[in-house]
Protein backbone atom coordinates (compact mmCIF):
# COMPACT_ATOMS: atom_id res chain seq x y z
CA UNK A 1 0.00 0.00 0.00
CA UNK A 2 1.42 3.40 -0.95
CA UNK A 3 2.15 5.99 1.69
CA UNK A 4 -0.32 8.82 2.02
CA UNK A 5 0.59 11.81 -0.13
CA UNK A 6 1.31 15.07 1.66
CA UNK A 7 1.73 18.62 0.40
CA UNK A 8 3.97 20.98 2.38
CA UNK A 9 2.97 24.65 2.07
CA UNK A 10 5.84 26.39 3.81
CA UNK A 11 8.84 28.60 3.18
CA UNK A 12 12.12 27.37 1.73
CA UNK A 13 15.39 28.58 3.22
CA UNK A 14 18.47 28.62 1.03
CA UNK A 15 20.83 28.24 4.01
CA UNK A 16 19.71 26.21 7.00
CA UNK A 17 17.64 23.15 7.85
CA UNK A 18 14.29 24.71 8.67
CA UNK A 19 10.73 24.67 7.30
CA UNK A 20 10.45 22.68 4.04
CA UNK A 21 14.17 21.84 4.04
CA UNK A 22 13.73 20.15 7.44
CA UNK A 23 10.36 18.49 6.92
CA UNK A 24 10.84 17.02 3.46
CA UNK A 25 13.70 14.61 4.28
CA UNK A 26 11.98 13.39 7.46
CA UNK A 27 8.64 12.66 5.81
CA UNK A 28 10.34 11.06 2.82
CA UNK A 29 12.39 8.87 5.16
CA UNK A 30 9.16 7.84 6.88
CA UNK A 31 7.88 6.54 3.55
CA UNK A 32 5.51 9.31 2.49
CA UNK A 33 5.37 10.83 -1.01
CA UNK A 34 6.04 14.52 -0.31
CA UNK A 35 5.25 17.52 -2.51
CA UNK A 36 5.90 21.17 -1.75
CA UNK A 37 4.66 24.66 -2.47
CA UNK A 38 6.93 27.47 -1.19
CA UNK A 39 5.17 30.37 0.50
CA UNK A 40 8.40 32.35 0.45
CA UNK A 41 12.03 31.96 -0.56
CA UNK A 42 14.29 32.98 2.30
CA UNK A 43 18.03 33.50 1.98
CA UNK A 44 18.88 31.88 5.33
CA UNK A 45 17.47 31.13 8.76
CA UNK A 46 16.24 34.26 10.51
CA UNK A 47 18.51 33.58 13.49
CA UNK A 48 21.42 35.19 11.66
CA UNK A 49 19.65 38.55 12.01
CA UNK A 50 19.96 39.51 8.35
CA UNK A 51 18.02 37.86 5.54
CA UNK A 52 16.35 38.41 2.19
CA UNK A 53 12.84 37.11 1.52
CA UNK A 54 10.70 36.74 -1.60
CA UNK A 55 6.92 36.44 -1.13
CA UNK A 56 5.64 33.84 -3.64
CA UNK A 57 1.92 34.67 -3.45
CA UNK A 58 1.70 35.59 -7.14
CA UNK A 59 3.31 32.27 -8.03
CA UNK A 60 0.87 30.37 -5.79
CA UNK A 61 -2.15 31.97 -7.46
CA UNK A 62 -0.98 30.43 -10.72
CA UNK A 63 -0.25 27.00 -9.24
CA UNK A 64 -3.64 26.08 -7.79
CA UNK A 65 -5.59 26.41 -11.09
CA UNK A 66 -3.01 24.22 -12.85
CA UNK A 67 -3.17 21.56 -10.16
CA UNK A 68 -6.97 21.64 -10.23
CA UNK A 69 -6.99 21.17 -14.01
CA UNK A 70 -4.55 18.26 -13.70
CA UNK A 71 -6.63 16.66 -10.94
CA UNK A 72 -3.89 16.65 -8.32
CA UNK A 73 -5.04 15.96 -4.77
CA UNK A 74 -3.37 15.07 -1.50
CA UNK A 75 -4.23 12.97 1.53
CA UNK A 76 -2.86 15.71 3.78
CA UNK A 77 -1.66 19.30 3.63
CA UNK A 78 0.72 20.79 6.19
CA UNK A 79 1.02 24.57 6.27
CA UNK A 80 3.77 26.59 7.96
CA UNK A 81 5.04 30.12 7.41
CA UNK A 82 2.50 32.33 5.64
CA UNK A 83 3.94 35.47 4.03
CA UNK A 84 0.89 37.78 3.97
CA UNK A 85 -2.81 38.11 4.71
CA UNK A 86 -3.55 37.80 0.99
CA UNK A 87 -1.56 34.58 0.84
CA UNK A 88 -3.35 33.27 3.93
CA UNK A 89 -6.75 33.78 2.30
CA UNK A 90 -5.65 31.98 -0.88
CA UNK A 91 -4.07 29.07 0.98
CA UNK A 92 -6.95 28.79 3.47
CA UNK A 93 -9.48 28.68 0.62
CA UNK A 94 -7.48 25.93 -1.09
CA UNK A 95 -7.18 23.95 2.14
CA UNK A 96 -10.91 24.26 2.81
CA UNK A 97 -11.69 23.08 -0.71
CA UNK A 98 -9.35 20.10 -0.32
CA UNK A 99 -10.70 19.29 3.14
CA UNK A 100 -14.10 18.94 1.53
CA UNK A 101 -12.75 15.98 -0.45
CA UNK A 102 -11.23 14.29 2.61
CA UNK A 103 -7.81 15.92 2.91
CA UNK A 104 -6.48 16.35 6.45
CA UNK A 105 -5.17 19.85 7.21
CA UNK A 106 -2.26 20.39 9.62
CA UNK A 107 -1.41 23.98 10.56
CA UNK A 108 1.81 25.12 12.21
CA UNK A 109 1.24 28.85 12.91
CA UNK A 110 4.90 29.86 12.74
CA UNK A 111 5.33 33.31 14.29
CA UNK A 112 7.65 33.43 17.28
CA UNK A 113 9.09 31.89 20.42
CA UNK A 114 10.20 32.80 23.95
CA UNK A 115 7.56 35.50 24.26
CA UNK A 116 8.39 37.47 21.11
CA UNK A 117 7.76 37.38 17.36
CA UNK A 118 10.46 36.24 14.94
CA UNK A 119 12.38 38.77 12.86
CA UNK A 120 10.17 40.06 10.06
CA UNK A 121 6.89 38.82 11.57
CA UNK A 122 4.25 41.54 11.90
CA UNK A 123 0.79 41.84 13.52
CA UNK A 124 -0.74 41.06 10.11
CA UNK A 125 0.88 37.63 10.35
CA UNK A 126 -1.16 36.94 13.49
CA UNK A 127 -4.37 37.71 11.59
CA UNK A 128 -3.19 35.46 8.76
CA UNK A 129 -2.53 32.56 11.10
CA UNK A 130 -5.93 32.89 12.72
CA UNK A 131 -7.39 32.45 9.25
CA UNK A 132 -5.32 29.29 8.78
CA UNK A 133 -6.47 27.89 12.13
CA UNK A 134 -10.07 28.14 10.96
CA UNK A 135 -9.46 25.26 8.50
CA UNK A 136 -7.18 23.11 10.71
CA UNK A 137 -7.91 19.53 11.72
CA UNK A 138 -4.83 19.84 13.95
CA UNK A 139 -2.75 22.86 14.92
CA UNK A 140 0.42 22.83 17.02
CA UNK A 141 1.67 26.29 18.02
CA UNK A 142 4.27 26.77 20.70
CA UNK A 143 3.24 28.60 23.86
CA UNK A 144 4.31 32.01 22.51
CA UNK A 145 2.30 31.55 19.31
CA UNK A 146 -0.75 30.31 21.22
CA UNK A 147 -0.63 33.50 23.31
CA UNK A 148 -0.45 35.75 20.26
CA UNK A 149 -3.25 33.88 18.49
CA UNK A 150 -5.60 34.12 21.47
CA UNK A 151 -4.50 37.61 22.63
CA UNK A 152 -3.39 36.09 25.95
CA UNK A 153 -0.58 37.55 28.05
CA UNK A 154 2.65 35.55 27.82
CA UNK A 155 3.80 34.46 31.28
CA UNK A 156 7.46 33.49 31.53
CA UNK A 157 6.82 31.97 34.96
CA UNK A 158 4.32 29.56 33.44
CA UNK A 159 0.62 28.82 33.86
CA UNK A 160 -1.68 26.53 35.81
CA UNK A 161 -3.29 23.46 34.30
CA UNK A 162 -6.64 25.21 34.06
CA UNK A 163 -5.03 28.22 32.34
CA UNK A 164 -3.36 25.87 29.85
CA UNK A 165 -6.72 24.27 29.08
CA UNK A 166 -8.27 27.72 28.62
CA UNK A 167 -5.54 28.57 26.11
CA UNK A 168 -6.30 25.38 24.20
CA UNK A 169 -10.01 26.23 24.24
CA UNK A 170 -9.19 29.66 22.81
CA UNK A 171 -7.47 28.03 19.83
CA UNK A 172 -10.40 25.66 19.38
CA UNK A 173 -12.73 28.68 19.38
CA UNK A 174 -10.82 30.04 16.37
CA UNK A 175 -11.69 26.86 14.50
CA UNK A 176 -9.02 24.22 15.05
CA UNK A 177 -10.39 20.77 15.87
CA UNK A 178 -7.46 19.16 17.71
CA UNK A 179 -4.78 21.30 19.37
CA UNK A 180 -1.25 20.77 20.67
CA UNK A 181 0.71 23.52 22.45
CA UNK A 182 4.44 22.89 22.73
CA UNK A 183 7.05 24.41 25.04
CA UNK A 184 4.72 25.07 27.96
CA UNK A 185 5.57 25.50 31.62
CA UNK A 186 2.53 24.19 33.49
CA UNK A 187 2.44 24.04 37.29
CA UNK A 188 6.24 24.27 37.27
CA UNK A 189 6.87 21.45 34.79
CA UNK A 190 7.89 21.56 31.11
CA UNK A 191 5.29 19.84 28.97
CA UNK A 192 3.29 19.61 25.79
CA UNK A 193 -0.44 20.14 26.31
CA UNK A 194 -3.11 19.02 23.91
CA UNK A 195 -6.74 18.32 23.12
CA UNK A 196 -7.86 15.40 20.96
CA UNK A 197 -11.19 16.18 19.31
CA UNK A 198 -11.74 12.50 18.45
CA UNK A 199 -11.63 11.32 22.08
CA UNK A 200 -12.66 14.76 23.40
CA UNK A 201 -9.89 14.60 25.98
CA UNK A 202 -7.13 16.95 27.13
CA UNK A 203 -3.66 15.47 27.56
CA UNK A 204 -0.30 16.43 29.01
CA UNK A 205 3.11 15.00 28.11
CA UNK A 206 6.09 16.05 30.24
CA UNK A 207 9.68 16.41 29.07
CA UNK A 208 13.11 17.47 30.35
CA UNK A 209 14.26 20.71 28.76
CA UNK A 210 17.68 20.77 27.05
CA UNK A 211 18.95 24.39 27.29
CA UNK A 212 20.13 24.62 23.67
CA UNK A 213 18.45 26.56 20.85
CA UNK A 214 18.27 25.34 17.25
CA UNK A 215 16.02 26.84 14.58
CA UNK A 216 13.83 24.22 12.92
CA UNK A 217 13.08 22.01 15.93
CA UNK A 218 9.39 22.89 15.59
CA UNK A 219 9.52 21.73 11.97
CA UNK A 220 11.13 18.46 13.07
CA UNK A 221 8.39 17.98 15.66
CA UNK A 222 5.76 18.72 13.00
CA UNK A 223 7.20 16.29 10.44
CA UNK A 224 7.62 13.37 12.84
CA UNK A 225 4.16 13.96 14.32
CA UNK A 226 2.53 14.06 10.89
CA UNK A 227 4.47 11.03 9.72
CA UNK A 228 3.07 8.93 12.56
CA UNK A 229 -0.45 10.31 12.22
CA UNK A 230 -0.48 9.46 8.50
CA UNK A 231 0.34 5.88 9.49
CA UNK A 232 -3.00 6.01 11.35
CA UNK A 233 -1.36 6.06 14.77
CA UNK A 234 -3.22 7.83 17.62
CA UNK A 235 -2.52 11.47 18.45
CA UNK A 236 -1.03 11.12 21.94
CA UNK A 237 1.62 8.45 21.17
CA UNK A 238 2.43 10.23 17.90
CA UNK A 239 3.04 13.42 19.87
CA UNK A 240 5.35 11.58 22.25
CA UNK A 241 7.27 10.10 19.32
CA UNK A 242 7.77 13.59 17.89
CA UNK A 243 8.91 14.96 21.27
CA UNK A 244 11.40 12.12 21.71
CA UNK A 245 12.80 12.61 18.19
CA UNK A 246 13.42 16.31 18.83
CA UNK A 247 15.11 15.58 22.17
CA UNK A 248 17.41 12.96 20.62
CA UNK A 249 18.40 15.24 17.75
CA UNK A 250 19.14 18.18 20.05
CA UNK A 251 21.19 15.98 22.36
CA UNK A 252 23.22 14.59 19.44
CA UNK A 253 23.91 18.04 18.01
CA UNK A 254 24.15 20.25 21.11
CA UNK A 255 27.88 20.84 20.60
CA UNK A 256 27.58 21.97 16.96
CA UNK A 257 29.53 25.19 16.40
CA UNK A 258 26.98 27.03 14.21
CA UNK A 259 23.57 26.25 15.64
CA UNK A 260 21.88 28.90 13.46
CA UNK A 261 22.02 26.45 10.55
CA UNK A 262 19.65 24.10 12.30
CA UNK A 263 20.24 20.38 12.72
CA UNK A 264 21.92 18.52 9.79
CA UNK A 265 19.07 16.03 9.55
CA UNK A 266 20.36 13.83 6.75
CA UNK A 267 23.06 12.55 9.11
CA UNK A 268 20.58 11.54 11.79
CA UNK A 269 17.42 10.23 10.10
CA UNK A 270 17.90 6.78 11.63
CA UNK A 271 17.10 8.13 15.11
CA UNK A 272 13.63 9.34 14.06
Amino acid sequence: MRGKQILLINDMAGYGKVATAAMLPILSYMGLPVYNLPTALVSNTLDYGKFNILDTTDYITGVFPVWKELGFRFDAIATGFIASERQARIVADYCMEQAGTGTTIFVDPIMGDEGKLYNGVTPSTIRSMREMLSVAHLTYPNYTEACYLTATDYRREGVTLEEAKALIDGLRAIGAKSVIITSMLVDGGHCVMGFNHITYEYFRLDYTEIPVHFPGTGDIFSAVLIGHLLRDEPLVPSTRQAMDAVSKLIELNKNNEDKNRGIPLENFLSVI
